[in-house]
C-alpha cells in the first residue's frame, strides 16, 4: 500500500509541476513514464489510477477529466501489468488507450477541438512518455536493482 501511495504522489506532483505541458490537446505528460511501473509492481496499478485522478481533478478539466482520465489510466495500467513480459508491447496500452479516450474527452470538453488531430497529438505525447522516458526508467530500475530494494 505504501508503494501505491508513493507512485500516486509522484504521478500527481510531476503532472502538476509540469502542468503547462501536462494538460490540453497537445501535451507531453512526463508522469506517464510511470505507467510502465506495473511491469515490476502490481500495486502500481491503483497508485497510477489515484495519481491520475488527483492530478486531473486538481489541474485538469474537472471531475469528468478525473473520472475518465483516471479510468483510462487504470485500464492501461492493468493491461501493462498483463503484458509485462514484453516491455515494448507493455508500453502500448497507455499510448493507445490515452490517444483514443483522452482525445475523445478533450474533443468533448474543449470547444472546437478537432478529434483526429487531438488523438494523434495525445498518442504522440504518450509514445514519447512511454517509450523515450518509461522504457529507460525500467532499464534504470533493472540496472540499479531497485525492484529488490524498494
Amino acid at each position: 500500500m505504501t508503494r501505491a501511495a508513493i507512485i500516486a504522489a509522484l504521478y500527481t506532483v510531476i503532472t502538476l509541476l509540469l502542468a503547462p505541458i501536462s494538460f490540453g490537446p497537445i501535451q507531453l505528460r512526463v508522469s506517464e513514464a510511470l505507467t510502465l511501473l506495473p511491469v515490476f509492481f502490481a500495486e502500481a496499478v491503483p497508485g497510477l489510477f489515484i495519481g491520475c485522478f488527483l492530478a486531473n481533478l486538481i489541474g485538469g478539466y474537472g471531475l469528468i477529466d478525473a473520472v475518465v482520465g483516471g479510468s483510462a489510466t487504470l485500464v492501461a495500467a492493468l493491461l501493462t501489468y498483463v503484458l509485462r513480459r514484453n516491455r515494448k508491447i507493455a508500453a502500448l496500452p497507455p499510448v493507445l488507450i490515452n490517444a483514443v479516450v483522452i482525445g475523445l474527452l478533450l474533443h468533448y470538453v474543449i470547444p472546437d477541438t478537432p478529434l483526429i488531430p487531438t488523438m494523434l497529438y495525445i498518442g504522440a505525447g504518450q509514445a514519447v512518455a512511454c517509450y523515450a522516458l518509461g522504457l529507460p526508467l525500467l532499464s534504470l530500475i533493472d540496472r540499479m536493482d531497485l525492484v529488490n530494494k524498494l
